[in-house]
């Protein structure tokens, strides 16, 4: 049931999580600095861990401190840059067998829904659920989201952000298929963005 003090009392706490008495609080759309985001990732290949990284190309994040559940969050990611620390397994990840770097030069995420923690925040248990398209197919999911302040910055300062989102995808699922016997299903994801509020 519809419990009208409950969201009152989440949106005092959203509020609270920034800083902003709800008098100041407008949604404020945000510009990403390329150099300091990008996507980490790792998979197992033959059972060893393996990391690797891909470069954030463009994000679209809006944060309204009036209605946290209302912000939004699009990042599209360079596939052509992917790298591992391994050459052979770079290949292999951008190869048509995976990722398909030339005819898909790019991945997406576009969120839906944000589920805020129980104190009412964009962090520490909040999640958001979004499409992925990846390799022209676009499916449901749903990553972990922290959205944290500048360190050091005063607790009303929104003007610097840093935006993580994680979780894992099957590969199989988008058609990743390449490789099966030697590169596990499962890939975890780690989206670093960082973001700076528009002039």
């Amino acid at each position: 049931m519809f419990d009208p003090t409950r969201r009152s009392v989440l949106i005092g706490l959203g509020y609270l999580a920034f800083g902003l008495s709800p008098a100041h609080a407008a949604p404020t759309g945000y510009t990403l600095s390329e150099k300091d985001s990008n996507v980490g990732f790792r998979f197992l290949l033959s059972g060893v861990p393996i990391q690797g990284s891909m470069p954030v190309q463009a994000a679209q994040i809006i944060i309204d401190p009036a209605n946290l559940a209302a912000s939004q969050v699009d990042v599209t990611l360079n596939v052509a840059k992917a790298k591992t620390a391994l050459f052979f397994a770079t290949d292999a990840l951008v190869s048509t067998e995976v990722l398909d770097a030339k005819q898909f030069p790019t991945i997406r995420f576009v969120s839906q829904a944000i589920t805020l923690a129980s104190d009412g925040r964009l962090s520490d248990g909040a999640s958001i659920a979004g499409l992925l398209t990846l390799r022209g197919i676009t499916r449901p999911i749903t990553l972990n989201a922290n959205v944290l302040r500048a360190p050091g910055s005063a607790a009303d300062d929104l003007s610097n952000l840093t935006v993580r989102l994680d979780g894992a995808v099957s590969r199989a699922a988008f058609g990743a298929t390449g490789f099966p016997d030697l590169v596990a299903d499962i890939v975890e994801l780690d989206i670093l963005a960082v973001v700076a509020a528009k002039a």
